[in-house]
């Protein structure tokens, strides 16, 4: 079967199985004990925090080692927001968010009685700084935009949006899950209190991910022991962590060369889906891994289906719940309701192992079942 399905995970890396490997064989103490093994596995632990902050341009003690994106979304959301309530109980994102950051505004708006406002997608489909400020208040406590989208690839203008609350007391929370491993990153250098990433979408494990925290100032989700400074109770998952880094680490050592790499192929892709039907609804400047196409006439249920018997793993713009594909949140921002790219349109996402090759017969493919 052709891959085509990198936005909803990707393959483990070499780098990533040799480190759980070792980390499997070697490093089994509990790095919370104090005897010798415990010792080793928390100087793993520490190493792996170090490289992580090195990798990503930031201070090693703002990172708090999670369960995965969903996680870090919900802890910086709900653990700002409920720790800081008393500043005010106003907050800022988007239509287009994932749903691991809309379902968590819409539990502390139902619950807690938090005043949230979705932005719409501006004209070019992102989420734009005027639109922010135009929105904030005084009792806005909190921002939440992603870096990219992970149905059309649309990237917002994160550091824009951020340097407009530096005289603000709200702070800026970012999903970059679809960005970490692909963009160069340099924290220290950029305007975000959070960031969330999940290692399974930068060739680590499933299971595993990391919040950036440049603030303390936040309740913690898990109670129990006193793990990870005391921001996050539970055994720390040290195999999958030595795995995240070491995926993020050979993911950083070729980015660049990577990057064009994937460019190059999303060139070659929209030249060879010329064709009457097919429109594209991920814009030129948008991250080139994800493209999403609308199909006039087409089911995109149906067109998924034809393309895994031809041998193709690709997804529609939204997400497959119960087998079924429900329509997509972003293209309905995007679109409107009524629109019928609702359930005309496909996603295609692309790595810096997709070959030329597979990105013909995919093509080929592809415009013979839509006739």
């Amino acid at each position: 079967m052709i891959y085509l399905d990198y936005a909803a995970t990707s393959p483990l890396s070499e780098a990533a199985i040799q480190a759980m490997t070792t980390t499997m064989s070697e490093t089994f103490g509990n790095p919370s004990s104090l005897h010798a093994l415990g010792r080793q596995a928390s100087k793993l632990l520490r190493e792996s925090r170090q490289l992580l902050a090195q990798l990503l341009g930031a201070n090693a003690d703002a990172f708090i080692f999670t369960s995965g994106g969903t996680e870090s979304n919900n802890l910086a959301l709900k653990g700002y927001a409920l720790a800081n309530q008393n500043k005010g109980k106003h907050i800022i994102s988007s239509q287009m968010e994932h749903h691991a950051v809309l379902d968590v505004l819409a539990y502390l708006q139902e619950r807690f009685d938090f005043d949230v406002t979705l932005l719409p997608p501006s004209e070019d489909g992102t989420i734009s700084p005027q639109q922010v400020e135009e929105a904030l208040r005084p009792d806005t406590i909190l921002v939440s935009i992603m870096w990219a989208n992970n149905e059309t690839g649309h990237l917002n203008p994160i550091r824009e949006i951020g340097n407009l609350l530096a005289n603000h007391q709200a702070v800026f929370h970012v999903d970059a899950v679809q960005v970490v491993g692909k963009l160069p990153i340099s924290l220290n250098h950029l305007p975000i209190d959070f960031l969330s990433a999940s290692a399974h979408k930068f060739y680590g494990p499933k299971g595993v991910g990391f919040l950036y925290a440049k603030t303390k100032a936040f309740d913690k989700l898990l109670h129990g022991g006193n793990q990870e400074a005391g921001r996050r109770a539970s055994t720390e998952n040290l195999i999958g962590i030595s795995g995240m880094v070491a995926a993020l680490a050979a993911c950083t050592e070729q980015l660049e060369q990577h990057l064009a790499t994937v460019h190059h192929l999303k060139q070659e892709l929209l030249q060879q889906l010329n064709h009457p039907r097919i429109t594209l609804n991920s814009p030129d400047e948008a991250l080139p891994h994800v493209i999403n196409l609308s199909i006039d006439g087409a089911n995109n249920a149906l067109l998924l289906t034809q393309m895994d018997l031809a041998g193709f793993a690709i997804s529609s713009g939204s997400a497959c719940t119960a087998g079924n594909v429900e329509p997509s949140h972003v293209l309905i921002a995007l679109y409107g309701d009524k629109s019928p790219k609702i359930t005309q349109s496909i996603r295609i996402s692309l790595s810096h192992h997709t070959t030329l090759e597979e990105i013909t017969a995919f093509a080929t493919t592809l415009k013979k079942v839509i006739g």
